[in-house]
């Protein structure tokens, strides 16, 4: 079962069904689940939300946190401003949840070895957290799953391997099995009658050691499960009789980014790829949906519909990835491993209409697809779900979808792990911001993120460059922002004596006036990447290196150039933090003169960080003044400092590299951008780093996503008005 999938034969890309015409989901609220730890105790510490349910009237959302053992509780009787439903503390780890009624199963786990798995399926009642049930299900559970009319509840025991041993490769025993337990008029399980259906002997892959990952069912109550490990799928009845079973199967991936060398390249081949499935859902009683994420030699970036005797209906082989590049969340660290890396799915019926959502776990967005036809599926909405999404819970009856990610950053000072709740209604989606759709070579995507320095054109064209994220492929984009969303027209790679330049830290550009650019490179010095101006011509050469002088090389660190921007014959550099010469809270703004080639200097005033650092990430030059965007590191609930200021273009009057006496510039502030960053319903984003102004003032900003690299992908491109 392999098929060989050519990239200009699947490029799906997304407005085609009905949904996309007519309606759209958009983020109304992000709820932080440290939000539901008492007060008084430690809300530092990392919390998680990772399989996701709600109960019958939508009015509550249920999620499992494994590093709290705990179950965590939303009211979303507001859905737009979502509150604390408390915690249910747990005696293990909880692998997954299931909601019926008012009551919840929970997957524990309490394993001691890989050797010795062990687990139970607990049942509290919601509203007082009791416990009102506890099955023992000889193993360690994974996902759990009810049927839909109540009648029985079914666990993926999958007695996980080590993978420490045998370079992780699977054929460990224990082996897993599925559990089924019948439950009562009144939802409660029946343990004794538990059916543990054996699947062992089925796979072809290690058929002694099945490790069922992922279970749901059918309306008609049939069990489908997934063994990733093992690539198969077993599909049973409730009495845990084997229906049919059958290999997931392989792809071979033409146009695919495999080389983690700081450039996004869909260029390679991947021959026979084991799509090893995790997440299924049924869309109807004859077909299901699985996302092929990989293990350990598989995962071929996309989902598979089959019917239920193993016939493929569908395979979106590189779509959805190159989707995902398309608006800027390729993770193009991840390109060795297993690309977007779907792993989560959920499917609803919104207002007729069946939906597949289907997760990417390194891309941090979540797929909408029209399933009208389960052969056709069509990509509506790409939406920005948060760092690494683990589960979604579908609620049409409120026109709801909420999203569990998992990632808490909490000890790197990143994000913390969040629930986004999407609502559909009437408009266009207001993510994403800036898509380079339409671009291709070949039928392949261009590939982008990091957007750092922007500068106006003409007309309503606007450029950008990406930083050192993509050191091996400096860029300019250029970007028509006439379009909704923007939309990325055309892409420069820069070059040096004709070959492609590398090791270039890209943070501001602007324009020389006679077509060419000057581009400002922040050093890193350890790695090879020099403090320096380019000039860059149209073609993306470089015309001219303009190093920085030695006074400043002699006291500088790596937080350097950070914008840049021309008055005439001078250029002006932004230098992000502190030198080591520097006043405290001070920071240098170079000046170039083209003309003479001398070097200046002054300083600005910045405001003192209450936590972190405050620096600035943007220059420019605009009519009489020079605009500046100032901002702290801190994120979402943290975000303290994210605003534009300026100066009277008057007072930016240098002095010589190397003076004692260095004039300080007192910036105003201008706009507070914390407002602004909100506007999409998510947390605030800590580096907005993009500031461009045109000749009539209207400005626009822009956020530097670190290219996926723990961060939520998002790119946020808007205007905010005249600044005049």
């Amino acid at each position: 079962m392999t098929r060989t999938l050519l990239a200009t034969s699947i490029l799906a890309l997304a407005a085609g069904g009905a949904l996309a015409q007519e309606t759209s989901f958009n983020r109304i609220a992000s709820f932080p689940t440290w939000m539901n730890i008492p007060e008084g105790e430690d809300r530092t510490i990392t919390t998680s939300s990772e399989i996701i349910d709600a109960t019958e009237d939508g009015m509550m959302l249920v999620y499992s946190d494994s590093p709290l053992e705990v179950v965590g509780m939303i009211d979303i009787s507001d859905p737009a401003n979502p509150q604390p439903g408390g915690l249910i503390e747990l005696d293990g780890e909880p692998t997954a949840v299931s909601v019926l009624g008012g009551t919840v199963f929970v997957g524990i786990n309490t394993s001691e070895s890989f050797t010795e798995p062990s687990g139970h399926l607990a049942h509290y009642l919601l509203e007082t957290g009791e416990l009102a049930g506890d099955c023992d299900l000889g193993g360690q559970p994974d996902s759990t799953a009810v049927a839909p009319d109540g009648a029985f509840v079914v666990v993926a025991v999958e007695n996980e391997r080590d993978e420490d041993l045998g370079d992780g490769r699977v054929g460990q025993v224990p082996g897993g099995h599925v559990s089924i337990i019948p439950l009562d008029d009144a939802g409660m399980m029946r343990c004794d009658e538990q059916v543990r259906a054996d699947i062992t002997g089925l796979a072809e892959v290690a058929p002694e050691d099945p490790e069922p990952e992922f279970v749901d069912v059918s309306p008609a109550g049939e069990i489908a499960v997934t063994l990733q490990e093992n690539n198969h799928i077993v599909v049973l009845n409730a009495a845990g009789e084997v229906l049919s079973h059958f290999s997931a199967g392989a792809v071979t991936l033409e146009g695919v980014d495999t080389q983690e060398e700081g450039a996004i390249r869909f260029t390679d081949t991947l021959e026979d790829v084991p799509r090893e499935p995790d997440a299924l859902q049924w869309i109807d009683n004859d077909h299901f949906v699985i996302a092929n994420e990989g293990d350990m030699d598989g995962g071929s970036r996309g989902f598979t519909v089959f019917r239920k005797d193993g016939t493929v209906v569908h395979e979106s082989g590189l779509s959805f990835e190159y989707a995902v590049a398309q608006i800027g969340h390729y993770p193009e660290e991840r390109s060795g491993n297993k690309g977007v890396e779907p792993e989560g799915m959920e499917f609803g019926v919104f207002d007729g209409t069946p939906i597949l959502f289907l997760l990417s776990e390194r891309g941090s967005v979540v797929g909408v697809y029209d399933m009208t036809d389960p052969a056709s599926p069509q990509l509506a909405q790409l939406l920005p779900s948060g760092i690494g999404p683990e589960g979604a819970v579908a609620i049409p009856s409120r026109g709801l979808l909420a999203v569990a990610n998992e990632e808490d950053l909490i000890e790197d000072g990143g994000t913390r792990s969040h629930v986004m709740i999407f609502e559909l209604g009437e408009g266009a989606p207001a993510y994403p911001m800036l898509t380079s759709e339409g671009l291709e070579e070949d039928g392949r995507p261009v590939g982008w993120g990091a957007v750092s320095g922007m500068v106006a054109g003409e007309g309503e064209t606007l450029y950008f460059v990406n930083d050192s994220f993509y050191a091996m492929q400096p860029s300019i984009f250029e970007v028509d922002l006439s379009q909704q969303p923007a939309r990325i027209t055309g892409v420069t790679r820069i070059t040096r004596g004709g070959a492609p330049a590398q090791m270039m830290d890209l943070e501001g550009i602007t324009l020389d006036g006679e077509g060419n650019f000057y581009v400002a490179s922040e050093g890193r010095l350890e790695r090879g990447i020099g403090h320096a101006i380019y000039h860059i011509t149209p073609e993306g050469e470089i015309a001219a290196t303009i190093p920085f002088p030695n006074e400043v090389l002699a006291v500088q660190r790596r937080w350097a150039a950070e914008g840049i921007t021309r008055t005439g014959d001078i250029l002006w550099v932004a230098i992000q933090r502190e030198f080591d010469d520097d006043p405290e809270n001070h920071v240098k703004i170079l000046s170039y003169d083209l003309s003479s080639e001398e070097w200046g200097v002054l300083h600005y005033r910045k405001a003192a960080p209450e936590s972190g650092w405050i620096g600035l990430s943007e220059i420019v030059a605009h009519g009489d003044w020079v605009y500046f965007i100032e901002r702290d590191n801190q994120i979402a609930d943290r975000a303290a400092v994210k605003k534009i200021t300026r100066v009277p273009a008057a007072a930016m009057q240098p002095v010589p590299v190397g003076s004692d006496d260095v004039p300080v510039l007192e910036p105003e502030d201008v706009r507070d951008l914390i407002p602004d960053l909100r506007r999409t319903n998510g947390y605030v984003q800590d580096k907005v780093e993009g500031l461009a102004i045109f000749a009539d003032g209207t400005a626009w900003v822009s956020t530097d996503n670190d290219g996926v690299d723990d961060h939520s992908g998002e790119t946020l491109l808007f205007t905010i008005g005249t600044l005049d």
